[in-house]
């Protein structure tokens, strides 16, 4: 996603607590992969891969100088033509200790297979990190945590307090505030679900080709 569709979504959310909340989150991961730590894991459940995050997070660590912002994809399952740096594997995460940072995305419940491997992670002395959908286990290991809203009701109608926000769009906040430093955008008056609707499509462009 360009600055400028960040800016327009920001724009879109200006009112709610989903600017500020994104930039604080993303301040705790800037801090966490501050130089000289172990690096950025980045995790999902087996059914959900954050692989969109990890393609912005690494154009963020490119654009803004700041390559420790660039992920390594664990992968629940790795197909065995994957790239090198597509095949990293649950394993990696039993070597993540002190210095590493450990950010785990996932919209539904993570499992317990990986709720025991994070918590050996933050036992080791790495910092853990929540992007899901308010798991209170997960969010009970996790050093920072941001859950994206539920989902409304069938039939019902959002309203401009962030209940249109999904996971994926909260990602995309969160990856732009990582690698910036400027403060929130001016605030329009325009219907919340209107604009929101219209940036649906660029929200789900592809990533680019190394992911």
């Amino acid at each position: 996603m360009d600055a400028v569709r960040v800016a327009l979504l920001r724009e879109v959310l200006a009112g709610t607590e989903w600017v500020q909340a994104s930039r604080r989150f993303a301040g705790s991961l800037r801090a966490a992969v501050a130089p000289h730590g172990g690096g950025l894991l980045l995790v999902g459940s087996a059914t959900y891969e954050p692989w969109h995050l990890a393609a912005h997070l690494d154009e963020e660590a490119a654009w803004s100088g700041l390559p420790e912002l660039s992920p390594t994809l664990v992968r629940h399952r790795v197909p065995g033509e994957a790239p090198a740096h597509l095949a990293v594997g649950l394993g990696r995460l039993a070597a993540a200790g002190r210095g590493a940072t450990l950010l785990v995305v996932a919209p539904g419940q993570p499992g317990a297979g990986l709720l025991e491997r994070v918590h050996d992670a933050r036992r080791n002395g790495a910092t853990v990190l929540a992007l899901d959908g308010g798991d209170r286990d997960l969010h009970s290991l996790a050093h920072d945590a941001l859950a994206a809203p539920p989902p409304p009701p069938e039939g019902t109608v959002g309203t401009p307090q962030g209940r249109d926000l999904d996971l994926d769009t909260v990602q995309h906040l969160v990856s732009a505030a990582a690698g910036e430093n400027a403060g929130p955008a001016p605030r329009r008056h325009r219907r919340f679900r209107d604009r929101l609707s219209r940036l649906a499509d660029s929200l789900s462009a592809p990533p680019p080709p190394r992911w």
